[in-house]
């Protein structure tokens, strides 16, 4: 994988907003279920997914950042800042075109003066099986001995990439929702606090088998849109038709939430665009608490206005309602 700020486009002064943002629109855009003609897609995808876990990490980002860990998340590279290196550095270094031999100092900082080298010296050298003698070929010292790095653990298996689209309304509530996996099994996932659109759940030991045991299973939420609700940060708005009649004497109406029907009491003489608030009715939170919704009222006049310009025939309302804009 390349530079994870590379991959997701942002610069590494970024924020965790930025970062979060640009993997959300990357992320929709490579999902292999939306790319099933580009078959590059799904590693593109992987990729993704992996630099906004190592950079949305603060630990592992830092770690990156100093040049402790490479971007898989694995340390990096026991030689750098060695000088010129090995095999034909200018300023020294083993083998061919060095300007001088071993030096001790030339391995200052890369443990300390306790660090034991034969594990790295023995790559070197080819891995003989004997020690070195002070006076041995190479005029090494003591020499290093034939100790072998264990071999690295077996790789887990690839993770599986679901897209579960949620109905706006179990979104805001948190309703629980069904998944079938890859390998048929049906299981009920509970929302996390705060989803919304582009959240990604991760599924321990859901994915694909592997010498090392399965990978995970990645599940990106998309909420779908609603005909009369709009997600306003934590709240949601809906517009509220009411009669004229309504408007003028007062009434309980009854209004869609979320969670269901509730009885709003429209005060007599209320003008259109007047905003009601019910509490806790709105999008869950990450703290795990609710928003608001905030219902804006709208006066309709009846589609047969006959009847109502006969009453208000003679009658003419001298009040200026544009008066507060000036106009």
């Amino acid at each position: 994988m390349n530079d994870p700020y590379s991959t997701l486009g942002v610069a590494r002064t970024a924020s965790e907003k930025e970062i979060k943002s640009a993997y959300r629109k990357l992320a929709k855009e490579l999902h292999p279920d939306r790319n099933k003609d580009k078959p590059n897609a799904a590693e593109k995808f992987s990729d993704v997914t992996k630099a906004y876990d190592l950079l949305s990490d603060k630990e592992k980002r830092a770690q990156f950042d100093r040049g402790e860990i490479d971007a898989e998340g694995n340390p990096a590279n026991p030689f750098a800042g060695m000088g010129g290196g090995f095999g034909g550095g200018r300023s020294g270094g083993f083998g061919g075109g060095g300007q001088r031999g071993f030096r001790p100092e030339d391995f200052q900082g890369v443990g300390g003066d306790d660090m034991d080298l034969s594990d790295l010296f023995d790559g070197l050298f080819g891995g003989g099986s004997r020690r070195r003698s002070a006076g041995g070929p190479g005029g090494m010292g003591g020499g290093f001995g034939s100790q072998r790095r264990p071999p690295p653990p077996p790789r887990k298996g690839a993770d599986i990439h679901y897209r579960l689209a949620v109905p706006f309304v179990d979104a805001a509530t948190r309703k629980d929702q069904r998944i079938t996996l890859a390998d048929g099994k049906t299981i009920d996932l509970k929302l996390p606090a705060g989803t919304e659109d582009g959240t990604q759940m991760r599924l321990k030991g859901k994915g694909q088998e592997g010498a090392g045991g399965p990978g995970d299973g990645l599940v990106m939420v998309e909420v779908a849109s609603h005909p009369f609700y709009k997600r306003d940060g934590d709240h949601i708005r809906m517009d509220l038709p009411i009669t004229l009649d309504e408007a003028l004497h007062g009434a309980k109406v009854k209004c869609p939430t979320v969670d269901g029907p509730v009885m709003l009491t429209i005060k007599p003489g209320t003008n259109g665009g007047t905003v009601m608030r019910l509490k806790g009715k709105g999008w869950s939170k990450k703290t795990g608490a609710r928003g608001d919704q905030l219902v804006s009222l709208e006066i309709q006049m009846p589609e047969d206005t006959t009847e109502l310009a006969k009453r208000l025939e003679g009658w003419k309302d001298e009040g200026n309602p544009r008066k507060g804009l000036g106009v």
